[in-house]
């Protein structure tokens, strides 16, 4: 596998080894051993998977205090441009953003560390979209950024006005006016 460095200290891209003949392909997902020596240390606990259709904005998303989350992302299924936010106080890249195209054809990942908020938009008719996480689900620790802030300028390739966003994330708090903990 290629570990792809984003400029965001500690937000890589893994493009996994694929192995394609005429019956159709094989790759690891995730191997244990690989993802340590490539420097990703965390013991994933949870996989979660959504479907979502074309100009869906789910984001941005985190969890707090001992509760956060690293996340390592892929899509099965279509396409998605996939965006992490670096919210730790004091790293040289506090607020600034990354994003990728995660797709079934480039097989490629993206590994969210704590400390980010995440989020994507979809991009083809539908999506299956999947993560691990290094903890459990908190209600009462998530937390949300309005994917829309003007402070971040995020480009979803959606636009805001044809987006299919939640109630939720529409009505998140601007990036100035979350709540933060987490420091570098």
């Amino acid at each position: 596998m290629n570990i792809v460095e984003t400029g965001i200290p500690g937000l890589v891209v893994i493009e996994p080894r694929v192995f394609e003949d005429d019956r159709g392909y094989f790759f690891e997902t995730f191997q244990q051993e690989r993802y340590r020596e490539a420097g990703i240390e965390r013991p994933f606990i949870q996989d979660n998977e959504s479907r979502s259709v074309k100009g869906v904005v789910r984001g941005l998303h985190f969890q707090l205090g001992d509760a956060a989350q690293a996340k390592l992302v892929r899509v099965i299924q279509g396409s998605v441009y996939d965006v992490a936010v670096d919210l730790r106080k004091g790293s040289p890249t506090f607020g600034k953003w990354f994003g990728v195209e995660l797709n079934e054809n480039n097989k490629k990942q993206l590994y969210v560390p704590r400390g980010f908020a995440h989020g994507f938009s979809v991009l083809s008719e539908t999506a299956i979209f999947t993560y691990k996480c290094d903890n459990l689900y908190n209600r009462d620790a998530e937390s949300s950024i309005n994917p829309f802030d003007k402070t971040l300028g995020i480009d979803w390739q959606v636009k805001e006005e044809e987006a299919l966003v939640s109630e939720k994330d529409k009505n998140a708090p601007a990036f100035e006016k979350a709540q933060m903990n987490f420091v570098y």
